[in-house]
């Protein structure tokens, strides 16, 4: 019977209303992830109806948030981590301590301990890795400078929290404790906050110089021997082990997050040849479990205090979306960095989410923390996770406006003549149009359009590319290309490749939606434009040439007819 199955159940009910208020919000254009978190409110213990298994669905979560940032990690490499240090970590700990301040003074305003204040303003300083790490996918920043100081500041920020909840329970005077990574430290107390302290900061120590000399050397190893022997299944099946194993591991035997484990495991697998392999195979895992943190967390939210606790509410929202935007944007300025990157930091970290509800639901268990305190984290956390899209959405809007005054951001276009010939119109954040005419666009510099870009290279034509990834670029330009980096379905990034005066397109992304994207604008653009696609099936060459495109290549087809042609040219067998 389904109700002897919470498991199940709590399963089939978190998908199943997540897709159902997912469609509907899509269909409304609001983002999805709101009607993740209506299905959560949907199935918890504060409406009418069913009520899903609330000890099993943050659980279900926490394997969304390892496979999300070990996806993260996969993208990441240690030389990029260092690259933002000099900022990540001194602006998340700034932060930290101006958000903690403000939460702090609210505390003492509601009459609350000093204890109390502490808890509730660290809570309110750490943003979600989930919400974060989805809003720059979303945008296709993962991969850009911003995108790496976001997540430099996010690691910092958890390993912080790392740090806070082991000293809570010393704080708090407390000899027992249910968290099972912090037994030893509970065992530990006679050695005093600085014994304590040291303690911790070795072990994190350990557990990150064990990776980079163990696991770069054999995750590699054991990808590769799996490779080798032809089972997809089992390349798939390695890859989930690795992250979930490492990720495990690294909070029972080092003390350190489930997601810290998980992004250093995708940080070492990352120098593997097969990473991108690896960050496919595990995609579908990623976005199935995430949903479900985000209907975890609805399941939270009690609606009931936006009525009784309007004004608290409210204050808590406002620390959360202005006060830690604010000491964000003004940090990242302090560094002299881009008004874009300010703005995509400060909208970034416009949330708070799992950290917070740990350390929310510690303080209370260890008395510091009022009951009351843990509900207006949980409502702060929902309704700035709701509004974070808008954050997003007005980024681009805001940099126009605020650029004039902080300075301009760093052009991402690097034509060799671009001076000589500015743009027509301008364009938000950091796109110029080429002067390129009669020239070939290629959107996509990936296994596929790296071939056909080098090829196009060598016949002497001029090329621009259209690119997301900040290492692809720095190959383009090695090689004395043009390139506009960013996301191509984004219309004021293809604007940049001044698509009136092309003469040819070619899309080699393999993602048939986002390949439609960019053929339908770029048919409005030029008309006359000849537009070359790449496609998996016969349904997306179906779409992509209703799109508008000329010709689309499935890859399979070709390479049927390759060896095809192969055979037929071999000499046949005497009768």
């Amino acid at each position: 019977m389904l109700h002897d199955s919470p498991l199940v159940t709590t399963i089939v009910a978190g998908i199943g209303l997540a897709f159902l208020f997912g469609a509907l919000a899509n269909r409304l254009r609001i983002p999805p992830l709101v009607g993740y978190l209506l299905a959560g409110i949907a199935v918890g213990p504060f409406t009418p109806g069913y009520v899903a298994d609330q000890t099993l669905a943050p659980e279900l979560a926490e394997i969304g948030i390892i496979l999300l940032m070990f996806g993260v990690g996969l993208h990441f490499s240690v030389k990029d981590l260092l690259s933002v240090g000099k900022v990540a970590i001194p602006g998340a700990l700034v932060q930290i301590a101006m958000a903690t301040l403000l939460g702090f003074g609210m505390a003492l305003g509601l009459g609350w301990p000093i204890a109390a204040g502490l808890v509730f303003g660290l809570a309110l300083s750490v943003a979600s890795t989930v919400v974060l790490l989805r809003a720059l996918q979303d945008h296709r920043l993962l991969d850009t400078e911003r995108g790496r100081i976001a997540v430099g500041w996010l690691i910092v920020e958890d390993l912080a929290m790392v740090l806070v909840l082991v000293l809570l329970p010393a704080l708090a005077g407390t000899r027992g404790g249910t968290d099972q990574t912090q037994d030893w430290i509970v065992q530990g107390l006679h050695l005093g906050l600085t014994g304590i302290l040291t303690l911790t900061m070795a072990k994190v120590v350990a557990f990150i110089v064990m990776m980079m000399i163990v696991g770069r050397r054999l995750i590699p190893w054991i990808l590769h021997s799996i490779a080798h022997r032809g089972s997809r299944e089992l390349f798939r099946l390695a890859v989930l082990a690795i992250a979930l194993c490492v990720a495990y591991g690294a909070a029972q035997l080092f003390g350190v997050s489930l997601a810290l484990g998980g992004f250093f495991a995708g940080m070492v697998m990352s120098e593997s040849e097969l990473s991108h392999q690896a960050a496919q195979d595990s995609l579908p895992l990623r976005d199935a479990f995430s949903v479900l943190f985000f209907v975890s967390v609805g399941m939270l939210f009690d609606p009931g205090i936006l009525l009784r606790d309007p004004i608290p509410v409210l204050a808590v929202l406002l620390i959360i979306i202005f006060g830690k935007s604010l000491a964000s944007f003004l940090i990242v300025l302090a560094f002299r960095l881009p008004v874009g990157t300010a703005l995509t930091i400060s909208a970034s970290l416009a949330q708070i989410g799992e950290f917070s509800f740990i350390l929310a639901e510690l303080g209370v268990k260890l008395g510091l923390l009022p009951e009351q305190g843990r509900s207006f984290i949980l409502a702060g956390a929902i309704l700035s996770i709701l509004i974070n899209p808008l954050m997003f959405a007005a980024v681009g809007w805001m940099t126009l406006r605020l650029e004039s005054r902080f300075g301009k951001s760093a052009k991402t276009v690097v034509p060799s003549d671009t001076a000589a010939h500015p743009p027509a119109e301008k364009f938000p954040a950091d796109i110029l149009v080429t002067s390129l005419v009669d020239h070939v666009v290629l959107v996509g510099y990936g296994r596929v359009g790296s071939l056909v870009g080098t090829a196009l290279l060598a016949e002497g034509l001029q090329l621009l590319v259209i690119e997301d990834s900040d290492k692809a670029i720095k190959l383009i330009r090695q090689a004395g290309l043009e390139a506009v980096a960013g996301n191509a379905a984004n219309p004021d990034v293809l604007k940049g490749a001044n698509l009136p005066a092309a003469r040819h397109l070619v899309v080699a992304i393999p993602n048939a939606f986002e390949a439609g994207q960019v053929i339908a604008q770029a048919r409005n653009a030029n008309p006359g434009l000849h537009i070359i696609a790449r496609a998996h099936s016969d349904a997306e060459v179906e779409h992509l040439t209703s799109q508008g495109a000329d010709q689309v290549i499935m890859g399979e087809r070709e390479i049927a007819r390759s060896i095809t042609a192969q055979l037929l040219t071999m000499p046949r067998a005497s009768a």
